[in-house]
Formats: structure tokens, sequence, C-alpha cells
């Protein structure tokens, strides 16, 4: 399965936030949303880096409550792992682990197109098993 089908699935709609907007609003908004990171785009379309709920959470150890004033750009990881709609999920399962992420952008052409998490990859992964289990349980019944 590649990550175009996923979007597919699931949309392609990624919540950006711009690098001067504060932390404070975008913990809120990734609360409102229910999502655990956003992009940081002045565009929407090209992206500069990604802020998780892990990154807060860790510039909240080091800065304190003083860190909800600070801009994004402060927390942000500048050093984004990408993937594309062409990649399969188990390249992506791999890149996720290497690097220690649970977010990729998805990347069409240089810009922005989606972005699937680690609960995405594992979903898709699981629905793909219980397919192929399926289709064995069938032939084994169909064999007898």
């Amino acid at each position: 399965m590649k990550v175009s089908e996923i979007l597919k699935a699931k949309g392609s709609r990624v919540v950006t936030v711009g690098p001067h907007s504060s932390v404070h609003d975008l913990a809120r908004r990734l609360k409102l949303e229910g999502i655990g990171a956003a992009v940081v785009s002045r565009d929407g379309q090209r992206v500069e880096g990604i802020v998780s709920e892990s990154e807060i959470v860790r510039s909240l150890a080091e800065h304190g409550a003083r860190l909800l004033d600070k801009p994004v750009s402060d927390v942000m990881l500048m050093s984004v792992v990408t993937c594309t709609g062409e990649d399969t999920v188990k390249e992506v399962m791999r890149r996720m682990t290497r690097h220690r992420v649970r977010h990729l952008p998805v990347l069409e052409n240089g810009k922005l197109a989606g972005i699937v998490s680690i609960g995405d990859v594992v979903k898709s992964r699981v629905d793909e098993m219980e397919l192929e289990a399926n289709v064995l349980r069938d032939y084994i019944v169909a064999h007898q």
C-alpha cells in the first residue's frame, strides 16, 4: 500500500501554523483539532518546520511557562522528515522508526500534499494484514 492510498481514505487536509504564532496558540489548536502535530508554513505549501506535542513538552521542561509566549519557530524542528504519495507504508514505517518521528508531511512536487501519522500507518498495515488473513482463511475453507 502507498501513502497516496492512506490520503485518499483520510483526506489531505493539513493543519499549518505560521512561524510567528505563539506556542500557546499552537497548543490550543492541537487540542481543538485533536491532532499531535502541525506543519510550520507561511503559505500552506512550503514546509518550514514541524511541531509536535513532544517538542512542546521538551521545551516546556526547559523554559517553563514562559514558553507559551514564544513563537513556534523557537520550538519547531527545522529538519523535517517527509515522504511522497508514492512511498510505501513499509518505507514510511522504517523512516519513522529510523528518525524517531510520528508525523511525516507528504510532499508532491515540493509542495505540502498531506500528512501521515504513525496511527495512520499502523492502521493501514493492520487493515492490510487482516485482508491477507481473510484471503488465506477463505482459501483454506474452499480447499478442505
